[in-house]
């Protein structure tokens, strides 16, 4: 039944002065999808071939995760660029990910911008528009991982793109849909049962839990772990379980059927 299928995605191979890679490794036997830093924000050439064989050998599938050039800011950083200095950006750092994966002999088969970048397009409708049709025109196969209810899902279902939507595991949610800022105390779920609780209501009624009670009716394909510290291991691990104990099977995204060939 397809109803069942689910994905567990995660952002890997962020080596860099913010960011610790240690638990990927870990993280790799848990997950199902892997949005791999590709060098502008996080990661390097060495981290991106190691993440990919790890992938290779836990059949975990391969996405780019492209960022604006802004190690300084680990791409957290909002920048104004224009529509060709973006195409640059991401076409660049595909086709750094894709010639590594290809001598591993494997694909780079989704894509998921990074931080303020994403957060950017999920916001502004033109910027959502241009990133799809950027990654459409690169790659028509990519599966283009969003978070759901957001612009960026609008802008690429008008090109009938393979849409990917995603929640997160770890966070908190506005009545409008977006993520409870991390200013705010409320932003983080931290406890593991919680998490676990909050996604299987989610995925099985394919609505998003708001903070306030309020459910949003959405596309849940996947969802999204951080993988920043030890908690977040665990938190993955006690998720995996719920939800295959609940009837859900795991899949990379290009083997879910609504994606394959």
């Amino acid at each position: 039944m397809n109803s069942m299928e689910i994905n567990i995605n995660c952002d890997l191979g962020e080596k860099s002065k913010h960011h610790s890679n240690i638990n990927d490794p870990k993280l790799l036997e848990i997950v199902n999808s892997a949005n791999i830093a590709c060098g502008y924000h996080a990661g390097d050439h060495e981290t991106m071939s190691s993440t990919i064989l790890i992938s290779k050998k836990n059949a975990v599938s391969i996405g780019a995760h492209p960022s604006f050039n802004d190690p300084e800011n680990f791409g957290r950083k909002r920048l104004n660029l224009s529509k060709n200095e973006i195409e640059k950006l991401i076409k660049d750092q595909y086709e750094i990910l894709q010639s590594i994966a290809e001598k591993h002999n494997e694909n780079v088969t989704h894509m998921k911008p990074h931080g303020a970048l994403n957060n950017m397009a999920c916001e502004d409708i033109n910027l959502a528009t241009i990133l799809a049709n950027i990654i459409y025109k690169l790659n028509k196969e990519l599966i283009y991982l969003v978070p759901t209810g957001s612009k960026m899902e609008l802008a690429a279902k008008k090109l009938n793109m393979k849409i990917a939507c995603e929640i997160f595991a770890d966070r908190n949610y506005e009545d409008d849909g977006n993520l409870v800022s991390r200013s705010k105390p409320n932003a983080l779920i931290t406890d593991s049962n919680i998490a676990k609780k909050h996604v299987l209501s989610m995925v099985k009624n394919q609505a998003i839990n708001c903070f306030s009670g309020k459910k949003i009716p959405c596309q849940i394909d996947s969802v999204c772990i951080h993988g920043d510290n030890r908690s977040s291991l665990d938190m993955a691990k006690i998720i995996k379980q719920n939800l295959e104990s609940n009837n859900f099977n795991l899949l990379p995204l290009n083997k879910m059927s609504k994606y394959k060939m």
